[in-house]
């Protein structure tokens, strides 16, 4: 009733300090590094970022935007469906398992709970796709593998002129979440956070380069260094709502099925079965909870005479 006003503000509506007019239309992503970030770091929630990288047009922060990696590997499908149907390619036996009316075929895989094995394949293969079809060799010195070698052997001569195969990325990728024990989560989070640094650094992932920004067994010093250097350069936006996580599960899936790369199906048992239903009653049942919290009571015809109502005074 009425205008009021309240001392409570919402953080979110604090008010911001303008960037001057000049400054404003040729804001660029600043790239450079300096060597004391701390008293000079501005806060996420007061950056201003250019129309050039709206968060609905980067995939990594908002779920709308279609995933980098997968509009990279849609030339190399359609070239191989095109190939195919000139050359009368026969897709051959069909091993897709597909469900009947006795037995309904499910994979282990869920957005919740990734199968490791066939995420790290999807990662690794969106990888793959980014260092195939990358637009040029931008890079920085503290990613170069040449510059900062991972290992005492010797770097080849042409390490940043081979793309490495899928085969390569995904031992190597394998080799690395088996020793550190990583799960499918982390895998899926890897391809989110190497996009946002493609995006806010403007660098490619390069046969130089890629080894580094998914990391191995370097040294402690070089890790925290590289860390620093790391964060810097996605303005320390570490957040990944889950949004954008299950858009990069879903789209691994339509990349997987576009590769012919089926994750593992098994018949669905008697076991299996009782336990879906039992997580979906459960589910159901909350959500049943949640509804009735949020609907107010009200009364319905029937109750209208038992409803007391006040006594008037007439004068």
């Amino acid at each position: 009733m009425g205008n009021t006003v309240a001392c409570c503000v919402s953080p979110r509506g604090s008010p911001k300090i303008a960037r001057p007019p000049d400054r404003q239309e040729d804001y660029q992503v600043n790239t450079d590094l300096s060597e004391d970030t701390g008293p000079y770091l501005q806060h996420i929630s007061d950056r201003e970022v250019p129309d050039d990288l709206a968060p609905e047009s980067n995939p990594s922060d908002h779920a709308r935007a279609s995933t980098i990696f997968l509009c990279k590997s849609q030339t190399d499908v359609r070239d191989k469906r095109k190939s195919n149907h000139i050359n009368h390619v026969s897709p051959g036996p069909l091993s897709k398992k597909y469900s009947s009316c006795s037995t309904i075929f499910i994979d282990d895989s869920t957005v919740s709970q990734p199968n490791l094995k066939s995420t790290i394949k999807c990662v690794t293969l969106a990888i793959y796709y980014h260092i195939k079809n990358r637009d040029s060799d931008r890079s920085l010195d503290i990613f170069d593998e040449k510059k900062h070698p991972l290992s005492r052997e010797r770097v080849p001569d042409d390490y940043s002129r081979v793309d490495p195969e899928h085969k390569l990325i995904y031992r190597f990728v394998r080799t690395l979440f088996s020793a550190a024990q990583l799960t499918a989560e982390c895998a899926i989070v890897t391809l989110v956070y190497l996009e946002r640094l493609l995006t806010h650094a403007e660098l490619d992932i390069c046969p130089s380069n890629w080894k580094r920004i998914i990391l191995k067994d370097i040294t402690v010093e070089d890790m925290n260094e590289m860390e620093r250097h790391f964060l810097e350069l996605l303005q320390f936006n570490i957040n990944v709502p889950a949004s954008v996580y299950a858009k990069y599960y879903f789209d691994l899936r339509s990349l997987a099925e576009d590769n012919n790369m089926s994750f593992p199906l098994e018949p669905l048992s008697k076991e299996r079965a009782q336990k879906l239903e039992a997580i979906s009653r459960l589910c159901e049942d909350k959500y049943k909870d949640l509804s009735k919290a949020s609907i107010r009571r009200s009364f319905s015809a029937d109750n209208l005479v038992g409803i007391r109502r006040s006594h008037a005074v007439l004068s």
